[in-house]
Parts: structure tokens; C-alpha cells; sequence
């Protein structure tokens, strides 16, 4: 067994020679497993690293501490476009240049183009949440097994807008009516209550999922090397026929347009508010704001 970390120890990466398969595991639990430029970056850099590697079969990727990923770290948000990167402040210039926006957006959804792609297996562990591009990974990974009470959801989609991320892969691998709701309303759910669509391969309970999770890489590291690899191309070349075609611009283009949002009077503005208040103040405001009562139904 080797290992190794990167992104100062918040991906960390072993291999399992004898069974042919690797581990990633995203570790940064005090946020949630939630990711910035460098984080992602270096989970970039295990994926090609594994990619190139003719004796591995399967990747396992993972969230440290009971949780998948809560997406982009939103404490960050606008340092991805460069200036305030990494200090947690929002930037000394407050809207990007649209043609900012698209030549970073289109790097960062470089990254999840080559994860949907990715020439081996990809097995997901996935616990706590997986929101926002967690849950795209989650369900880009080609075998997932997640656990009854993990909080699934898109709720950057309530201060970005709805047309956000990977939309063909949210219709193709969720259906239209859970598509539109998740991103429509930027509502959190538990993986238990969409169990019968079957958008993961196998839904468990949370002590199970560990296990649950390896049992696949190693069925599917039992596979013919060269056969897995042909295959990824020929189901990547199926989706993108059927499923797919355009995304990889589409994806970018509207992410890019969906952080140069005009908000009016009454609308939640998370940036702002975080800039008046605090980030984790602009998440219960950003809640109470989107809190909408049940109706009492006899």
C-alpha cells in the first residue's frame, strides 16, 4: 500500500496494488470536505496521475470524516475568478469581467468533463452530503453507493440561478421532473426518498456504506484492464451522442452567465450579504430567506 497527499494534505491518495485500486479521499472535514482552486487542483493531479497508471482498474473517491463533499467552498466565493483567491474576503474587484468569468468557468468545468470521462472505473463512497459539485461527482462516478440519510442537492442554485452545472448530465442522470425540482427550488434531500428512481447504484445505511463502496471497486477491479478502458470511451462516445452533446460548452457558458446575476429588490444576493454579515450569518439568512411553511393538509 502506498499513499501520498496533496493540496496541504486535503486530497489524500492511496493505492492498493494487489487489488488494482486506488483511493482518493477528499480531507478537509472541518468544511465539510468542500474544495477550493488548490484542493480541486490536486484531485485533478491524483486523477491523471491514476489515469496514466496501467495497474490500476478502479478509482475510489471519498469524503474524510462521514461526508462526500459540500462542492465548492463558498466561503471563496468570487476568489475562484482570481483576485481574493484563498483569503476568505470577497475581492477588491466585485464583478469579474464576463470574459473572466468564462475563461475561469471553462478551466473548472475542464475538471469535471475529464471525471465524467475518466478512462477507469470510478466507484463513490458517498456520505453526509453531497451538494452542489459533490453531487455532480457523485453522480458522474460510474458505480455509487451512498448511504439512506445523506443529504443530496444544489443549493448554490439559490444564489447563482438554476441553470448551473452540468445540466445534460443532472436530465440525463436524475429525469426532467427531479432536475427541475432540485434546480428549481435549490432543495436539499435525503438519498433514501429518491431510492426507487435508482440514481445510485446501491442506496444503504450509513454504517454499510464503507463496506458497500469496496465491495464494488473490488468486483469491478476483477475486470479485464483493457476491457474497462475501452469501455469507459465507448459509453462516453453513447452519452455523448444520446445525452450530452453541447454540454461541454453549455455547462461553463451558463455557470458563467449565472454568477453576473442582476438580483432585484427582495431577492436573496449571497455575496453581499455575506460581505455585510459574515458567511456563516449569509447561510441562515440565505435559509430563512428560501424557507417556505408546509401546508397543514388534513
Amino acid at each position: 500500500m502506498t499513499s501520498s497527499s496533496a493540496a496541504d494534505g486535503r486530497v489524500l491518495y492511496d493505492v492498493d496494488p494487489d487489488n488494482r485500486i486506488a483511493t482518493v479521499t477528499l480531507n478537509n472535514p472541518s468544511r465539510r470536505n468542500s474544495y477550493d482552486a488548490a484542493m480541486r487542483d490536486g484531485l485533478a493531479r491524483y486523477l491523471d496521475q491514476i489515469a496514466e497508471d496501467d495497474d490500476i482498474t478502479v478509482v475510489l473517491l471519498r469524503g474524510a470524516g462521514g461526508v462526500f463533499s459540500t462542492g465548492a467552498d463558498m466561503n471563496n466565493a468570487y476568489g475562484w475568478y482570481g483576485e481574493g483567491a484563498g483569503n476568505g474576503k470577497r475581492p477588491t474587484k466585485s464583478r469579474p469581467s464576463q470574459r473572466r468569468r468564462l475563461t475561469v468557468d471553462r478551466k473548472s468545468f475542464d475538471f469535471y468533463h475529464n471525471f465524467l470521462g475518466f478512462p477507469k472505473v470510478t466507484v463513490g463512497e458517498i456520505s453526509g452530503y453531497a451538494l452542489g459539485g459533490g453531487f455532480e461527482m457523485a453522480l458522474m462516478t460510474d458505480i455509487s453507493v451512498i448511504a439512506r440519510d445523506a443529504k443530496v442537492g444544489m443549493p448554490a442554485t439559490r444564489f447563482l440561478g438554476p441553470a448551473l452545472g452540468s445540466l445534460h448530465m443532472f436530465f440525463h442522470r436524475l429525469g426532467p421532473v427531479l432536475a427541475r425540482r432540485l434546480l428549481l427550488t435549490g432543495d436539499i434531500i435525503e438519498a433514501g426518498g429518491i431510492e426507487q428512481l435508482g440514481v445510485f447504484t446501491e442506496t444503504c445505511e450509513p454504517d454499510a456504506v464503507t463496506a458497500r463502496a469496496r465491495y464494488w471497486a473490488e468486483k469491478a477491479a476483477k475486470m479485464p484492464a483493457d476491457g474497462v478502458v475501452i469501455a469507459k470511451e465507448a459509453f462516453r462516445l453513447v452519452e455523448q451522442s444520446q445525452a450530452y452533446q453541447g454540454e461541454e460548452v453549455a455547462s461553463y457558458l451558463f455557470h458563467a452567465f449565472g454568477t453576473n446575476l442582476q438580483f432585484a429588490p427582495g431577492e436573496f444576493n449571497f455575496v453581499k450579504t455575506r460581505a455585510e454579515h459574515g458567511t456563516k450569518e449569509a447561510f441562515r439568512l440565505r435559509d430563512e430567506h428560501f424557507h417556505v411553511k408546509e401546508p397543514d393538509v388534513p
